[in-house]
C-alpha cells in the first residue's frame, strides 16, 4: 500500500482521493495546504490525517507518493523538493509551464530514483488503445478535438477579480488547463506534429479565455478547440479513407462510433472505469511496482511532446506568464 500525501486542497485533489481509494493501492497519509484552516477543513471526511503547513515537515512524513494539486506555476518547485526528499510525484495536469522545466524534473528524478507522473487522466483510458488498433490499417486524413468547459470562476473574473485559472502569475488560461486534453489526445495517437498554431480569444494579461488550433502531421491536420469562458457539447471525429470515428468526448471517452463511407455504423465496444482518475491511479501504482517500465518511459516522452507543442502553442497566441524569461517570450 502506497503511503499518499496531497499538496493542493482543492476538488480534483477529493478526487484523486477517492480514484486512489477505489484503486486499493494508496493509503492518504498526509495532507499539505499553505493554510491551517484550509488543511483542517479538507480532511475532515478522511479521518486522522496529518495536516501540515511547513513544506519541509510535511516532506520529512512518512509516505512514499506525493500528489500536487497547487496552482500551475507552483507545480516545478513542488516537484522539485518532493523529488529531493526521494517522494514519487504525480503532478496535476499541467505538471510545468515551460518544456525545460518538464526535462529538468525528470533529470532528477532519474538521479535520485524515484518516479515522476503527470496526471493527464485521459492519456491512461484504455479505450485509446482499442481506438488507436481499430485505425491502425486506415488512412488518416484529419480529426477535430474539443474540450471546452465554462468555468466557476468566470463569475469572479466577470467581477474584476483575477482568479489563478486566469492568472499570468500562475500559468493559467483555457489551453493550459483544457486544452492539454486534446493535445494529448492528439499525441497519444498520432505522435509529435510538425507544426503547432493556436489563435485565441485574450484577457489584457495576455491569458487565453477559449481559442482554437491546429496540429499539422504529415499528410492531415488535427484542428482542436478550447475555453473556459464557453460550454462546448461537440463530439470528437477522427477522419479516414474508410469513414468518420465519432467519440464522445477525449476525455471519459465512453462510446466510439465508426461510420463507413456508405453510412454504414460500427460500434467499437468500450468499458470506461468506474471513476474518471482510477485508470491513471493504477498506472502509477503499477509503475512503481515495477510491472510497466516501458511504458513509463513512454510517457514520459509523450509528456514532453505535449509540453514543447503547448509552448509552442502559446508563443503563436502571444500568451506569457510572470516566469517565462525574454527568451521564452519571442
Amino acid at each position: 500500500m502506497l503511503q499518499l500525501g496531497i499538496i493542493g486542497t482543492s476538488f480534483i485533489s477529493h478526487e484523486f482521493i477517492k480514484a486512489a481509494k477505489l484503486s486499493q493501492k494508496y493509503s492518504l497519509r498526509a495532507v499539505y495546504s499553505r493554510t491551517l484552516t484550509s488543511a483542517e477543513r479538507f480532511v475532515q471526511n478522511y479521518g486522522p490525517i496529518a495536516i501540515y503547513t511547513e513544506m519541509v515537515e510535511f516532506l520529512s512524513s512518512d509516505m512514499d507518493i506525493v500528489y500536487i494539486a497547487s496552482p500551475n506555476s507552483l507545480h516545478f518547485n513542488q516537484a522539485k523538493v518532493a523529488i529531493l526528499a526521494r517522494k514519487h510525484v504525480i503532478i496535476e495536469k499541467p505538471a510545468v509551464s515551460r518544456p525545460e522545466e518538464w526535462q529538468e524534473l525528470v533529470k532528477l528524478a532519474e538521479e535520485h530514483q524515484v518516479y515522476l507522473f503527470e496526471a493527464a487522466r485521459n492519456y491512461h483510458e484504455k479505450a485509446w488503445e482499442k481506438i488507436a488498433a481499430f485505425l491502425k490499417n486506415q488512412t488518416l486524413l484529419g480529426a477535430h478535438f474539443t474540450y471546452a468547459k465554462y468555468s466557476s470562476k468566470m463569475p469572479a473574473l466577470l467581477a474584476g477579480q483575477e482568479p489563478n485559472v486566469f492568472s499570468a502569475k500562475y500559468a493559467g488560461g483555457a489551453l493550459m488547463d483544457l486544452g492539454i486534453y486534446p493535445i494529448y489526445a492528439a499525441i497519444k495517437l498520432f505522435g509529435a506534429p510538425l507544426e503547432a498554431h493556436y489563435q485565441a480569444q485574450q484577457l489584457p494579461n495576455s491569458i487565453d479565455l477559449n481559442g482554437a488550433g491546429q496540429l499539422t502531421y504529415p499528410g492531415f491536420q488535427v484542428h482542436f478547440q478550447t475555453g473556459k469562458n464557453i460550454n462546448s457539447f461537440l463530439p470528437a471525429e477522427i477522419y479516414t479513407n474508410q469513414g468518420t470515428l465519432s467519440l464522445n468526448s477525449i476525455e471519459e471517452v465512453g462510446s466510439a462510433i465508426f461510420k463507413d463511407l456508405d453510412g454504414q455504423e460500427k460500434e467499437i465496444p468500450l468499458e470506461p472505469a468506474s471513476h474518471p482518475m482510477l485508470e491513471e491511479a493504477r498506472y502509477f501504482a503499477r509503475v512503481i511496482e515495477g510491472k510497466d517500465p516501458a511504458d513509463y518511459q513512454e510517457a514520459l516522452t509523450a509528456a514532453s511532446l505535449v509540453h514543447q507543442t503547448l509552448f509552442k502553442l502559446r508563443q503563436d497566441a502571444g500568451i506569457h506568464f510572470e516566469g517565462d524569461t525574454d527568451d521564452h517570450k519571442r
